[in-house]
């Protein structure tokens, strides 16, 4: 079976979300995926996939984890993301599962991006990529929102953002 670069890329984004979304305990602390180009002569990294190594919570019966106080050593958010609507609007993603109690993407990398995309428009973020990129600790999040543009299985999960924000 031979693939183009596209369908490759996909199939290898695709295999990424469904470890990420897998329930790993002790994968490891990440999997970085290398692409050679046929006849090429140098390696091009396409993308890392950070794996956590605890299992990814569910949310219980649709209830989402209470954001918690910004006192007291809690994660603190951004003030742009601490707002009364930006407290909906996490409430809503914790319940999809998209995010942890952290503030934390549960999401691949483009997906994140997409998130994150919408998130700020949402709620009107000028700065949107540094903002998440800070708040996610990830570089390059503007790329990765490049990246799902690209992808066709992007389209679903952006219809399904809008349905949940």
């Amino acid at each position: 079976m031979n693939l183009n670069d596209d369908e490759a890329i996909g199939l290898l984004n695709r295999l990424l979300e469904r470890l990420h979304q897998a329930n790993l305990t002790n994968f490891g602390s990440h999997l970085q995926i290398v692409y050679v180009a046929s006849g090429a002569q140098h390696v091009e990294t396409i993308q890392k996939q950070y794996l956590g190594t605890n299992p990814k919570p569910t949310p219980s019966q649709g209830q989402p984890t209470p954001i918690p106080s910004q006192r007291g050593g809690e994660p603190r958010l951004p003030e742009v993301l601490a707002t009364e609507e930006a407290v909906e609007i996490w409430k809503k993603v914790q319940g999809a599962g998209y995010v942890d109690a952290h503030y934390q993407s549960l999401l691949s990398r483009t997906q994140s991006a997409l998130l994150a995309d919408a998130i700020a428009e949402r709620l009107g973020i000028r700065e949107k990529w540094k903002t998440f990129e800070t708040l996610w600790n990830r570089k390059n999040i503007r790329s990765d929102y490049n990246l799902a543009l690209r992808q066709h299985q992007s389209l679903d999960f952006q219809d399904e953002l809008k349905r949940i924000l």
